[in-house]
Formats: structure tokens, sequence, C-alpha cells
């Protein structure tokens, strides 16, 4: 027997399992970077909301995907250095969680896609040129709806008929705020109520806040929406509660932990729907040409245990609307 043929065909097999094996051992496994300002714990239902919008569409980490998760714990100033680590890691798409991680990550690369799960005002931010043609390398979703702050204002005057000076808390610094001064501004003169503005940048500004607010006889507070404050809202529950003041907070998660009411976009949804802009990526779209998403989910969140706590009757008309109450 001639054992030439026998050895090309044995090499030949050889070749054609290496030649398979070689791209199993090639296929590169996504990495997508999660940029957050606050903590894991504060955090906890958008980030359950993201995996949720991922295992729909078949990601599971660990499996077909890694995630780099960074926080900042409240410490905003380390945005910029959790940013630029995450971009050294050669990631295929950052997801930014607010402004300020979105900022970071853009200051950090201009090439590395960027899906903004939730922002307030992405065009006066400087992120995208419009809504509708991004440009650049950011895209993703805008809870952008400045009238929502004079619903919210409204929503106070139901279940405080007597509402004649409300205090609100925000960051000055934030695009969005200067566009929710307005609408609040003509909702207040609508229910006849004096506005009183509290800058509040850092926590320390918190507890300044609602001494001022009290001096002043403010009979509710509104809480603009901020990254820090989200953080802190512990603490600004439990003023709110002490000082006896009804309030209506920019976010569900205030609410989830104790907090009277929130009326807004879901920003769950959003983070959910964020996990079909990383998809689209990994396939190959281009953040420039993927138009920043608006809200279309809104919703009245009240908690009955708050109301009970600061002796509120809430009316049923007002219940009645309430796409959640917590008991």
């Amino acid at each position: 027997m001639n054992p030439k043929p026998f050895f090309w065909l044995f090499t030949a097999f050889l070749i054609g399992l290496t030649q398979r094996a070689e791209p199993q051992q090639q296929a590169k496994i996504p990495r997508i970077a999660y940029l957050s300002g606050t903590s894991p714990s504060a955090n906890s239902a958008r980030v359950e909301a993201f995996g949720q919008g991922l295992h729909e569409l078949g990601y599971v980490e660990g499996k077909n995907i890694v995630i780099e998760w960074r926080y900042a714990e409240g410490k905003l100033d380390r945005l910029p250095e959790l940013a630029e680590e995450q971009v050294r890691l050669k990631v295929d798409v950052i997801v930014s969680t607010g402004p300020g991680p979105t900022r970071s990550a853009k200051r950090a690369t201009v090439t590395i896609p960027i899906v903004m799960a939730f922002d307030d005002d992405p065009v006066g931010s400087g992120f995208v040129a419009n809504l509708a043609r991004p440009g650049g390398n950011v895209t993703g979703l805008s809870n952008l709806a400045p009238e929502i702050s004079g619903k919210r204002l409204e929503l106070l005057k139901e279940i405080v008929p007597r509402l004649t000076r409300v205090a609100f808390v925000g960051d000055v610094t934030r695009p969005a705020t200067a566009q929710s001064l307005s609408e609040m501004n003509l909702a207040a003169d609508a229910v006849r109520a004096q506005l009183q503005y509290l800058e509040v940048r850092v926590p320390k500004d918190i507890e300044i806040a609602f001494r001022a607010a009290n001096k002043e006889h403010a009979d509710a507070l509104l809480v603009l929406s901020s990254g820090m404050l989200l953080s802190q809202r512990r603490q600004i529950i439990d003023l709110a509660i002490k000082d006896r003041l009804p309030t209506t907070y920019p976010q569900s998660e205030f609410v989830e932990d104790g907090g009277l009411m929130f009326y807004g976009a879901s920003v769950t949804d959003s983070f959910r729907r964020a996990a079909t802009y990383v998809d689209k990526i990994l396939k190959g779209a281009k953040p420039a040409d993927l138009p920043v998403e608006q809200p279309t989910k809104f919703e009245l969140v009240i908690n009955l245990k708050a109301a009970k706590e600061i002796a509120l009757a809430i009316p049923p008309n007002v219940l009645a609307r309430a796409d959640k109450v917590i008991r």
C-alpha cells in the first residue's frame, strides 16, 4: 500500500480542522461600557431595565456579550477618569446614563459610539447636532419634555388646593433647567403661585435649600432632574417628610424609596430601549444616522404611605389617574 495518498488526505483533513477552528478562536465577543454617575444601588432599576432590553434581543452577559460597569458613586469628578479607562479597554459602544456621563464619554472619544440612555436636552448640551440626524458619535434617548415641569406644578395645586408658594431645587447649569423654569413660570401664573428657586449643585446644598424653603413658608416642593440629587434622594425624601412638604420628584425611584409623587417620562423604559440602540450599532449602524428617540411613555406614581406621613389626603380624581399607587 502506498502511504502517500493517505498522508495527503490526513494532511488535508488537519488543514480543514485548523481553518474551521480559526474563526471560532478569533470570534470577538462585543464589549459594552456602562458609565454611571451614581452607585449600583441607586441605579438598580435602570440597570435591570437595560439588562432586560439586552436579554430580549438575545444578549447574555458573560456568554455573547461583556459589560464593563463603571460607577462614580455620586462623585461626578471621577467620571472623566472612568470614561478614559473604558476607552482604553477598546469597548465597542459606551452606554451613558445622564448628561454628566455623556459629556465625559464624549470628551474621551470621538470614534467609539455612545448611546445616551437618558438625557434632558442632548441638543442644548451639545451632544448631538439635532434629534433627527445626530451627526458625530452620540445618539440614544432623550427625556426632553420641558412642559412636564408645568404639569408637575399643576398636580401639586390639585393635591394642595391652598398652594400659594412653591420651592423648587435644581442645578441652573443644566441646559434643561432653563426650559423647565420657563414652563413653571407659566404654570405658576395659571395657578396663582409664587416660585422660590433654590440652587443645589452639591450634596451640602440640600439641607441649606430646605432651610430656605421653610424660612419662606413654602407650601410644596418640586425637585428638578439631576444625577447628584438622584444619588442623594434618601436625604431629600427624609427632609421633605420631616418638614411635611408635599413634594413631586423627577424620577420614579424617589417615590419607590418613600417620596410622595412622580410624573414624567418613564426612565426605566428609556434604559430598556437603550439596548435597541446598542444592538443596532453592534450590527453596523452608525450613531450619526440613528435619530434620538423622544419620550413616548409617561406615568404618574403616588406613594400613599408618604402622604400619610405628612398628613396629606390625595384627592380621588388624582388617584384615579395614577399609573401606580404605593400603599
